[in-house]
């Protein structure tokens, strides 16, 4: 971790943990915590996007493992999703942003989550509606594509459409988007690597770290915990960095 002081390891350590946790917690990978928190610690944003879709693989894999042994997970609203997800996530990790232009389009995403872990977009659950296959193709593909070129898993913004749309319980929706996570984060990845990019090895140093949170959220969170007040906390700590994104 020699991106950092010795005074900041411990820091930045604690908070990756609690990001994993939460964001695990609820069926997501934590990419946009990620992204937030290596804004604020100042990483280049070459580390940035490896980092988030590799975070993203191994505590959005944990987190459908938890909710998935509990039963929530249901295949035939998950396909539409991926199918139109992981082709658009492979285009999207070959697409390399202009350094001002990435931070711009992350911010604004980050405001979005931000948004979403303050309530703004958390919608009650609704009466059981018959899934629209080509809405949920269209819908797949473009968070598939946001997906690959940021270097997030899109469950961020998955889940309150499926809850919206009323497609899908909380639960459900915690178990879809999880999964859709890490098939959007592979595919992405992919793209990342016939792209001719690699990972840089300090990326690798922050996996047993996230696991760790994604582990305790996963198990937690599919049966167990309640956690509105620290999202409140985690949605602040995102706002922050989207503002100095968007305003450096």
């Amino acid at each position: 971790m020699s991106l950092l002081s010795s005074e900041n390891i411990l820091l930045f350590s604690f908070a990756l943990i609690v990001i994993a946790f939460l964001y695990s917690s609820v069926g997501h990978g934590g990419a946009s915590g990620y992204l937030a928190l290596m804004t604020i610690f100042a990483f280049p944003v070459a580390i940035m996007k490896p980092s988030a879709l590799l975070l993203n693989l191994f505590v959005s894999s944990i987190s459908f493992f938890f909710y998935y042994r509990m039963n929530y997970f249901k295949p035939k609203l998950f396909y539409p999703f991926a199918i139109a997800s992981i082709p658009a996530a492979f285009i999207g990790g070959f697409v390399t942003l202009d350094n001002t232009i990435y931070k711009i389009i992350l911010g604004i995403v980050l405001v979005f989550a931000a948004l979403r872990l303050f309530g703004i977009f958390n919608f009650k659950e609704k009466e059981a509606v018959k899934i629209n296959l080509p809405f949920a193709l269209a819908i797949g593909f473009i968070i598939g594509l946001l997906s690959g070129m940021l270097g997030i898993g899109g469950g961020i913004i998955l889940s309150p459409i499926l809850l919206f749309l009323g497609w899908a319980s909380v639960k459900e929706s915690a178990a879809i988007s999880s999964l859709f996570i890490f098939v959007n984060s592979f595919a992405g990845m992919l793209g990342f690597f016939l792209g001719g990019k690699t990972i840089p090895m300090e990326s690798f140093y922050l996996v047993p770290i996230a696991v760790v949170g994604g582990v305790l959220g996963g198990f937690y969170g599919s049966g167990y915990f309640s956690n509105k007040t620290l999202k409140i906390v985690l949605g602040t700590v995102i706002l922050m960095a989207s503002v100095k994104l968007i305003f450096p």
